[in-house]
Formats: structure tokens, sequence, C-alpha cells
């Protein structure tokens, strides 16, 4: 990956608009990510007004952050995240080769393949897009949905970490990381 990579948005894909938020995406966000429903799974349970707005409007401009929101039919449905980081390795190892994804769905359009959408849709960024050489994500695996759709996304399961998350209400859950490399990705998209 270039040091600035340009935005993979706006992307049309699955029915869904991908691109940059903006400032009248602040509220309607901001609804959503502090809803009980979408925070049940969360680590990060609220965000405050102040917060939400400083990190969404950083994103355009941010070398490693390529996050976006998702419209259908002209309608903010939910937020993908898609995040350029450095891989682990030795000193001297090479930076920025790797994303970090996740997402999240605005409540009353669940179930219907949004999220499936969205991580396909963030991994063809990081991949085709970005050049990423291998893209992670991780999940609580009490959030069967979120299993789900890493799965359905071509995802492999790497790791099983056992009572590695706190809940307030379940108590230590077990959390699942995934992980795709550039060659399985391609090699699952050959035309």
């Amino acid at each position: 990956m270039t040091d600035q990579a340009a935005s993979p948005w706006p992307a049309r894909r699955d029915g869904l608009l991908y691109r940059e938020p903006t400032e009248a995406d602040v509220e309607v966000l901001l609804q959503f990510r502090n809803d009980p429903g979408v925070n049940h799974f969360m680590v990060r349970t609220s965000v405050e007004p102040d917060d939400l707005r400083r990190e969404v409007l950083t994103i355009p401009d941010s070398p490693t952050d390529f996050s976006c929101v998702l419209e259908r039919d002209g309608e903010l449905v939910g937020m993908g995240f898609l995040d350029v980081v450095d891989g682990a390795g030795q000193p001297g190892h090479p930076t920025g080769t790797d994303g970090l994804i996740g997402y999240i769905v605005r409540p009353g359009h669940e179930g219907v393949g949004i999220a499936t959408a969205t991580a396909r849709a963030l991994l063809e960024a990081a991949f085709g897009g970005l050049g990423l050489r291998r893209v992670t994500a991780a999940a609580n695996l009490a959030n069967h949905a979120s299993v789900r759709v890493l799965e359905k996304a071509g995802m492999r399961r790497e790791r099983h970490e056992v009572q590695a998350l706190w809940h307030h209400e379940l108590g230590w859950l077990d959390e699942v990381g995934y992980a795709l490399l550039a060659e399985e990705w391609a090699a699952a998209h050959v035309p």
C-alpha cells in the first residue's frame, strides 16, 4: 500500500452505496451507534456526540481509516470500518500491509444481507483497492449473526480465545478471530 492511498469510496455493490461519511450523517450514526440493540455485543457500548463527530469527520483525511457509511435507496443503513494496520513481525517488517474490518447495521435493517454485503465490500476495498496483504476481523462468539457474516464473506476462523471479553449481562465470553489473505481473496474472485 502507498503512504496515502486513494479512498475506495464511493462504490456501489449489492444495492448499497458505500461512501465517506459527512457532517450530515453524524446525528443518524449517533442514534443507532448508541442503540442498546446495536451495542449489545460491542466492547465500546456508547459514544459521546463530540467524539463520534470528530471520529467521523476525520475519516476522509486519514491515511489509515477507510471507514464508510452505507446507503440503501438514499437512507443511511449502516457503517463499515476498514483500518489499515501494521502486521506483526520482527523490527523492519513492512508497515501498513494489513486491514481490520467491522460493521454495524442500523436497527430495522438487520437480517437482509447488509452486513454480509458490507463485509464483502470492505474485503474488496482492502484487497482490490488498497492492495493490502491480509485482513482480519473479530467477533464475540455469542454474536452468532456476526460470526455467520464473516464466514459467508469468505473469511476463515483463525483463533478462538476462551473467556476473553467481559459482557455486563453474560459474563466472560469467547472471542473468535477471522482472517483472509490477498491470494485467498484473489483465488475466490477469478473471473
